[in-house]
């Protein structure tokens, strides 16, 4: 049986338009379950959680494959999930300042989400691609 070729490493610009497509798409997993279980009586932090974690395991699964085109590891899969725990604290604590900073404001909510994702989804990208799905 013939050996598949390794695939041709992205180029950054293909891995940061990849990576912003399908962070986007799962920051509307995340987002979507935090304003529902929100919208349903959840106070705003475990809903903040819970919805970081389906968002973040969304983005590990299509990242893995599509823009970081990393063969499954487990190594690999331990070393995201670290990541993740340490982004999970950084995304829930500063959604969590920035509900407090904007106590009264009708906007408070997608405004300190938008702060805590954007903070997260630098140290994700960063993260990945300089470590933990770097081609060898």
């Amino acid at each position: 049986m013939a050996e598949t070729p390794a695939p041709t490493p992205l180029s950054l610009k293909t891995q940061v338009v990849r990576f912003v497509i399908t962070g986007g798409f799962s920051a509307v997993v995340d987002y979507g379950l935090y304003a529902a279980l929100h919208a349903f009586g959840m106070p705003l932090d475990p809903a903040k959680a819970i919805g970081f974690i389906a968002g973040t395991a969304t983005a590990y699964l299509i990242n893995r494959r599509w823009t970081f085109q990393a063969s499954p590891s487990r190594t690999r899969f331990l070393a995201v999930m670290a990541l993740y725990a340490l982004t999970f604290s950084v995304q829930v604590g500063i959604n969590h300042v920035f509900l407090r900073v904007f106590a009264d404001q009708p906007w408070r909510m997608p405004v300190a989400f938008v702060i805590a994702q954007g903070t997260a989804t630098i140290i994700n990208f960063i993260v990945q691609r300089a470590w933990i799905f770097r081609l060898h």
